[in-house]
């Protein structure tokens, strides 16, 4: 008994110096930011915008996708309303007003005050987190975001910080550009991720209906995050029999 307890207890051991290796190995500190490359960091951000077709994306007011199989978006971006549905959820939210929304469980709303706020929380943060993942290429210039230019391996990458909006305000992430200016992975250091420089990739890029560049498959380590039924249109008529889900705010 004392001889297999001091096995596992080696091998507890053993595992967690390994795990602070990793860690340690992992773990890149945050670039510093340098304000006197702002002006060259925009330059580089304006073609970045261009190479996803961002203005497109501007003018697109209809945008559905899934996240992963898992979380399901109607976004009418003309007056800024979404529809998430998860498991037997359904949330109807005003994203400019997060105090206006409609709650649905198993299609049947949902009156309780406090039941129906904590899923309203939580759909605003499956939103956030997976509409940037969706096209965070655009946000680059949302307000309260710095950009700088960082030097790495004789490239120039673009810093982005974010000190306001979203779930997770000051995170950051370093954007690295292909030849063309299209973005192909970025480095993270956010508040959900223990340790710094978790990298991302943004592959297998499409250009949607209405004309926006979006990437619909995303790498980190050994896990693969897709975004699936993406239809993008530049007119509310396209958004058909969903034209009524929002009927509550009009």
């Amino acid at each position: 008994m004392k001889k297999a307890l001091k096995i596992i207890g080696i091998f507890l051991l053993v595992s967690f110096v390994g795990g602070c290796s990793i860690f340690v190995k992992i773990n890149e500190p945050k670039p510093i930011l340098n304000l006197d490359t702002a002006t060259e960091a925009d330059i580089l951000g304006h073609r970045m915008l261009k190479a996803i077709n961002y203005l497109n994306w501007e003018n697109t007011i209809i945008v559905k996708w899934s996240f992963k199989d898992n979380h399901h978006f109607v976004w009418d971006k003309q007056n800024n309303f979404v529809q998430v549905k998860w498991k037997k959820n359904d949330v109807r939210l005003n994203l400019d007003s997060l105090n206006q929304f409609t709650v649905y469980k198993n299609e049947i709303k949902v009156e309780d005050l406090d039941k129906a706020t904590a899923l309203k929380t939580k759909a605003w943060e499956y939103f956030c987190n997976d509409s940037f993942w969706l096209n965070a290429p655009s946000k680059i210039f949302d307000n309260g975001t710095t950009r700088t230019i960082i030097e790495e391996e004789q490239e120039k990458r673009l810093l982005v910080t974010y000190a306001s909006g979203g779930a997770t305000p000051g995170d950051s992430y370093l954007w690295y550009l292909d030849e063309n200016d299209l973005p192909y992975k970025y480095k993270m250091w956010v508040s959900i991720i223990p340790f710094g420089g978790a990298e991302a990739t943004w592959a297998k890029w499409e250009r949607t209906p209405s004309g926006a560049m979006l990437a619909t498959e995303h790498e980190m380590a050994i896990f693969k995050i897709l975004m699936k039924n993406i239809s993008t249109a530049k007119s509310l008529e396209a958004m058909g029999e969903d034209a009524s889900l929002f009927t509550d705010f009009n």
